[in-house]
């Protein structure tokens, strides 16, 4: 029995050891060593609001010039109508003059 003592005791040793060695870091270390994370992390959220920004404004002009080649489309479409109309009364105005006998 003495043997396991012993091992307990040693291993017991060995672990408060290796703690009161490695000792725990600082709150001045800690927030060195995270300085420059913070700083990165801070300049990427600035340029991801920007992009933001950005990507906002780009969705508001498009769906603008959606709306207006929408629109565009709808007079297009009016206009190609009429000119369709005009294009029929001008054949059959052509076709009245061609049967009209010449004196």
């Amino acid at each position: 029995m003495r043997t396991i003592s012993t091992k307990s005791l040693v291993a017991v040793v060995t672990l408060v050891g290796a703690f009161g060695v490695s000792g725990c870091a600082t709150k001045s270390f800690v927030r060195e060593q995270i300085a420059p994370v913070s700083q990165r992390v801070d300049t990427l959220e600035a340029r991801l609001q920007e992009t933001d920004t950005t990507a906002k404004s780009a969705l508001a002009e498009a769906q603008a010039a959606s709306g207006q080649a929408q629109n565009n489309g709808q007079r297009l479409e009016q206009l190609s109508g009429r000119v369709d109309g005009v294009d029929q009364r001008l054949t059959v105005q052509e076709q009245k003059r061609a049967k009209r006998p010449r004196h």
